[in-house]
C-alpha cells in the first residue's frame, strides 16, 4: 500500500524536481549575497567570528562566512572631527551657533583664576582599525573628554591674557601634543592631524574691558612700531654722518701732520746748509726774500744810510713800465 502512494505520476514528479531546483537556486543566492560585501576605498574591514577577531581585509569586494562572521567597515582614509565650544548648523555651511552644552565645554578657568571661551576643532585619522574598534570602547566619546581635560590642563597653566593674544599658536601645538600621547597610551588607533582654536573671547560681562584692553595694546605695539621704524631711519644716518666727519676729521689731521713734518725736514734742510756756510745763506735769503717783496712794492726810493743822496729812479721805473707794455 505505501508504495503504491509513492508512486507519483511523471509530470507531478518534473514539477516537484523543477521546484526542488528553484529553492536550492535561492538558497544559494541567499548564501552567496550574505557572503560577499563591499568595502569602500576610504574604509578597510575588521571581521570577527563569534565575535573574535580573525583578520582585516582591504577595499574592493570580499568574501565572509555567512552567519558566523561579521564585518566592520572602519573609515581610516576620512578625515574627521570633534568641535568644542560650538557645532556647525548644516552641513556646507559656515554657520556655527553655541548652544547651554557647547559653553560648559568652552568656559575654562586660566591659571590667574580669570574665564574664558575657548572654541577648538581636533581633526583626526583612524590608524589603527583594529585598536580603533576593540581596544577603547566608544572611542570618539573618549576622545572628546581626553580633548577637554587637555584643554582645561593647558590653559590652566598660562594667564588669560596669553589664552587671549599671544599664547593661542603654542597652546594648539601643545594641545596636539598632549591628546597624541594620551590616545597613544589608551592605543585608541587615532592620529590626531591639527588642533586649530577656532575663537578665544572673555566671558560676555567683561568682554568690552577685555576689547579695550586689546586695542590699546594694539596701540601700543603700532607706537612701539612706528618708533623702530623712526629709529632705523635717523639712528644709521647719523652715524653714517658721525663716521663721515671722523674721517674728513682723520683725513685732516693726516694732511697737517704730513705738512709740518715735510715743512719741519725742510726747515732741517735749510738749518743744516745754514751752518755750512751761515754768510751765504743769509745772503741767498735776504736776496730771495727782497726778490719777493720789491715787485709788490710799486714806487722804490732807495737812499743812503744818510739820506743825503737820493737816486732818480722813478723816472726809470715808469720807463721800464712803458716799454713793458709797448712789448
Amino acid at each position: 500500500m505505501n508504495k503504491e502512494k509513492l508512486n507519483l505520476p511523471p509530470q507531478l514528479g518534473k514539477i516537484l524536481e523543477y521546484w526542488r531546483f528553484i529553492v536550492a537556486l535561492l538558497f544559494l543566492a541567499i548564501i552567496f549575497s550574505l557572503s560577499i560585501f563591499q568595502i569602500s576605498t576610504e574604509e578597510v574591514g575588521v571581521i570577527t567570528r563569534f565575535g573574535k577577531y580573525v583578520r582585516q581585509v582591504e577595499p574592493g569586494l570580499n568574501l565572509k562566512i555567512p552567519f558566523a562572521e561579521d564585518v566592520y567597515k572602519v573609515p581610516v582614509e576620512r578625515q574627521q572631527k570633534l568641535e568644542f565650544g560650538f557645532r556647525t548648523s548644516r552641513a556646507g555651511k559656515n554657520t556655527q551657533f553655541a548652544s547651554s552644552s557647547t559653553k560648559d565645554e568652552s568656559l575654562m578657568l586660566t591659571g590667574d583664576l580669570n574665564l574664558a571661551e575657548v572654541q577648538w576643532v581636533v581633526q583626526y585619522r583612524v590608524d589603527d582599525a583594529y585598536k580603533n574598534l576593540f581596544k577603547v570602547r566608544n572611542p570618539q566619546s573618549t576622545l572628546r573628554i581626553i580633548s577637554e581635560a587637555a584643554m582645561r590642563q593647558i590653559v590652566g597653566d598660562r594667564t588669560v591674557n596669553e589664552v587671549l593674544t599671544v599664547g593661542r599658536t603654542e597652546i594648539a601645538s601643545e594641545l596636539e601634543v598632549l591628546i597624541q600621547e594620551i590616545c597613544r597610551e589608551y592605543s585608541m588607533g587615532i592620529k590626531i592631524e591639527q588642533v586649530v582654536l577656532q575663537d578665544v573671547n572673555p566671558p560676555e560681562p567683561v568682554k568690552a574691558a577685555f576689547n579695550a584692553v586689546n586695542e590699546a595694546q594694539q596701540e601700543k605695539e603700532t607706537l612701539i612700531n612706528q618708533a623702530k621704524s623712526e629709529y632705523n631711519k635717523v639712528i644709521p644716518k647719523a652715524r653714517g654722518q658721525a663716521e663721515e666727519t671722523i674721517q674728513q676729521a682723520e683725513g685732516y689731521a693726516a694732511e697737517r701732520i704730513n705738512n709740518a713734518d715735510g715743512e719741519a725736514a725742510r726747515f732741517t734742510a735749510l738749518y743744516n746748509e745754514f751752518i755750512k756756510a751761515p754768510e751765504v745763506t743769509k745772503r741767498r735769503i735776504y736776496l730771495e726774500t727782497m726778490s719777493n717783496v720789491i715787485p709788490e712794492i710799486g714806487n722804490v726810493v732807495i737812499t743812503d744810510q744818510k739820506g743825503s743822496s737820493v737816486l732818480p729812479l722813478l723816472q726809470m721805473q715808469m720807463n721800464k713800465k712803458t716799454e713793458n707794455n709797448e712789448n
